[in-house]
């Protein structure tokens, strides 16, 4: 009698142990709602609960470095970002000197992204160079990634911060703000925000200022944000502010993950970014852009999880 009550709690308590690790919480560090990246890491979320019975929840943070800092200490396993971004973590340079952020890999690519400087409708503002002593968003404290961003794209117009007047803003959604009460001139935005569109909504109509991609612009460019690129956004119905085709710089868009996260979650969460492309972009416009047929591409500073290179491996993605 007394083996059978001790096999039974033992039994019980295995499955009760498989079933907590099993509902292991899985978090996605981003941004504040509105930003492009928390509305993407809510439908990977949610698709991850839905497809695979992953528990997935977003969890917002103040801005990039935080970001990183979460999943790199393992107060969350993933987070979506610049892929620019995650390589000056990983090497402890620039926002991050402080140290190296050793425990940041990558999932998989998962898109181009392009941002843009954008300004209302009726400014007058045609062109980078038009930016000059304009009223432009500046400090970015609490999202210090916007500093080398707006950088890097005033340079593609041979101008520098000196060459506006700057106006300390926290962050994206607050800047964006600011540029719908008018107190500045001109902000940026990852192109497909819903923040975006608020603020066309609110003040008649926004617009996306081109950048220069000649030689001289993309060497500027590069000087400041070297894994930049660029590319030609058509219109669309969720790309407020842009009007006809046009030239915008362009980061990858990476899912990064703790490399603590065991491997066994890290390849079950790209099987369902991966396999399912279609539900993403039903809840998001943007995920029409997912790279499923090149998720693995080679950074410098960074390594891939394992989770991911066995998923990658299996579905003949993965190229030495």
């Amino acid at each position: 009698m007394k083996r059978t009550v001790l096999s039974l709690i033992t039994g019980l308590s295995l499955s009760l142990g498989a079933s907590l690790a099993s509902a292991q919480m899985l978090s996605f560090a981003s941004p504040p709602q509105g930003s492009v990246w928390n509305t993407m890491s809510t439908a990977m979320a949610n698709v991850a609960r839905s497809e695979k019975d992953l528990n997935a929840l977003v969890q917002p943070f103040s801005g990039n470095r935080a970001m990183m800092d979460a999943v790199d200490q393992g107060l969350a396993e993933f987070a979506i970002n610049d892929v620019n971004d995650v390589i000056v973590a990983a090497r402890g340079a620039e926002d991050y000197k402080d140290r190296k952020r050793s425990n940041l890999r990558v999932a998989l690519r998962i898109s181009p992204q392009p941002i843009g400087i954008f300004v209302r409708k009726d400014s007058g503002i045609n062109s980078i160079q038009d930016l000059a002593g304009k009223r432009v968003a500046a400090g970015w404290n609490a999202f210090p990634l916007g500093r080398p961003h707006m950088a890097a794209m005033l340079a593609t117009g041979g101008l520098g911060w000196d060459d506006v007047e700057q106006v300390p803003v926290p962050d994206l959604i607050r800047a964006a703000d600011a540029l719908a009460s008018g107190r500045i001139d001109a902000t940026y935005f990852a192109v497909g925000g819903p923040k975006v569109a608020e603020v066309d909504a609110s003040v008649g109509g926004v617009k996306f200022i081109p950048v220069s991609s000649d030689p001289t612009a993309n060497d500027a460019m590069a000087q400041i944000r070297p894994a930049f690129y660029y590319s030609v956004v058509k219109p669309a119905p969720h790309y407020a502010g842009v009007e006809s085709p046009i030239e915008m710089v362009t980061w990858d868009n990476v899912l990064v993950v703790g490399a603590q996260v065991p491997e066994e979650e890290v390849y079950q969460m790209v099987a369902s970014v991966l396999e399912n492309k279609q539900k993403l972009s039903q809840l998001f416009p943007g995920f029409k852009a997912l790279a499923v047929d090149a998720p693995y591409k080679i950074y410098p500073s960074l390594d891939y999880h394992p989770g991911a290179v066995r998923y990658f491996k299996e579905k003949g993605l993965w190229h030495e």
